[in-house]
Formats: structure tokens, sequence, C-alpha cells
């Protein structure tokens, strides 16, 4: 038997492509009637998270933060020869303090899904820890999602590229945001906006400019510090002008990265330049 703590989007997903393999489930969440809804597909829901875990081979995790983590550990209690494998994007401090604790046999596992890929088993799950855990419990977290991607044995590692995804999804989603709100100031709707993604893929070009940013060498440049921030300003003028009240997210913080970069004489660089200060302190 397979139990799942915290029946969210993804939690959901997960048994219910856990019932379509035909395993049996037992489902808690916090609010019971989230949980009992599953049993439409054929898991079992239990209002007390110890009786959910009772009799289980291993215990999936899927709930809000650290703290959710804890609790839910606390009040259900699991056995030390117990797999508990959490899909919740954490802190590293809290990955690495629940792998650490004696009581408990603890894998942390953060995914890159949506609630479709959770029920179609697509989508990307990390892991990360002592081998002989991350060897175990592969072969299950495999049957989960489209790819399992070991990031090595340091424990807070999957908890760490979690983030560092998260924290790119969340610029990569604000620049989108921004480009929409230049179309307004512009006149242009945001879903005549967006088209300019029929033709213009800048994601093909992701690895190349990461490393770039990442290699610490910003000569030879493609497209000068100087003419980027020519171009910010561009945009910062259409919106001074424009009849519509808009405030970009992104643009004003990056021209200010910009504008501090030139000062220190790095208008001629590679506009790449502007993660040196990051790079150079992971060089130190």
């Amino acid at each position: 038997m397979i139990a799942i703590l915290g029946t969210g989007l993804l939690g959901t997903g997960f048994t219910q492509a856990l019932r379509a393999k035909g395993e049996e489930v037992h489902v808690w969440n916090r609010t019971h009637a989230r949980a009992k809804a599953l049993e439409k597909d054929g898991a079992k829901a239990f209002e007390d998270p110890a009786e959910a875990i009772a009799g289980a081979s291993r215990v999936h995790v899927v709930v809000s933060d650290d703290a959710a983590v804890d609790a839910v550990l606390a009040a259900a209690r699991p056995r030390a020869d117990v797999w508990v494998i959490d899909h919740t994007t954490t802190s590293t401090e809290g990955a690495r303090r629940r792998t650490a604790r004696a009581d408990l046999t603890y894998v942390h596992a953060p995914v890159f899904m949506g609630p479709q890929n959770a029920r179609d088993a697509t989508g990307l799950m990390l892991v990360s820890g002592a081998r002989a855990r991350v060897e175990h419990v592969t072969p299950m977290l495999a049957t989960m999602t489209g790819k399992v991607i070991d990031l090595g044995a340091r424990v807070d590692a999957a908890a760490a590229f979690k983030l560092m995804g998260n924290t790119f999804l969340m610029g990569f989603t604000t620049a989108i945001g921004d480009m929409i709100g230049l179309g307004v100031a512009l006149g242009i709707a945001p879903a005549e906006a967006i088209k300019l993604f029929e033709n213009f893929n800048p994601g093909s070009s992701t690895m190349a400019r990461a490393t770039r940013l990442a290699s610490g060498s910003y000569g030879a440049p493609s497209w000068t510090l100087d003419m980027a921030r020519k171009d910010a300003r561009l945009v910062e003028a259409e919106l001074a002008q424009a009849k519509a009240n808009v405030a970009l997210a992104l643009v004003p913080a990056i021209a200010a990265r910009m504008d501090e970069m030139i000062e220190r004489g790095h208008g001629a660089d590679d506009w790449t330049v502007i993660a040196q200060d990051f790079v150079s302190a992971a060089k130190s």
C-alpha cells in the first residue's frame, strides 16, 4: 500500500495515476473533503495521517512548505523502516535536517510538474542524497514522472536546484508580464503581443546564454552593455510617454543593474556581465 499525505493538485494527480496502475492508495489531507473526494477513484481517505500510513510500504508527502512537512510527519509518526519521499518544495536546511533524522528514512524529491504531469507520469522529478537511498527509490519514482534527475550525493541538492529553477520561472514569467505591459502602453493588446513568440523563440538560446553568463568571460560582445542599456532606456521612454498607466516589474531593476555595471566600466563588455558579481563570488 502507498500513502499520499497532501491531496492538493499534485497529490491528487499522483493518487489518480497510482490508482490507474492498480495500486492500493491511502490518502490524507488537512481539509478532509479533498482527500474524501478521491474515494471515487478508489483511494481510501483518512482524517488521521497516522491511520493513513499504517501498513504503507512508502509515504509520499506533497504539502506546501517546511512547516507543513514537519507538522504532518509529527502527526503521522512513520516508522524508521518506511520510506518517506517528500515532493514538497522546501528549504535546503529543511531537507538536510529531515534527512539527518535517525527515526526517519527520508528522501527529498521535489518536482517540476503540474497536475496533468502528475496524472500522466510526465515532467521532471529531482532527487539527491545518499547513494543507497537514491538507488532504492529511483525505480519507484521513475513510474511517477517522465524523468528522474539524480543530482548526486549532496543531501540538499534537489532542494537547491528546485529553488533555482523556480527563480528562473519567476523571472521568465515576470519578463513576459513586462512584455505584455509594454505592449499595452504601445496600444498592442495582450493577445496580439504574445504572437511575437510564434516566430521569436528565446528559449532556444537559453543554454548558450546561461553558459556565457556563468563563464566569467564577457569580452567579444554580441550585444554590448551600453547598447542593451540604450534599449532599456527606449522602453522607459515609451512608458513615460504612454497614456496607459503601466509600471513594469522587471525592467527597472535590470536598468539599475546595468547602470551600476556601466559606472564600473563595463559598458563595452557583453551585456551578460551583469552576472559578474555572482560568478566572482562563487570563485572566491
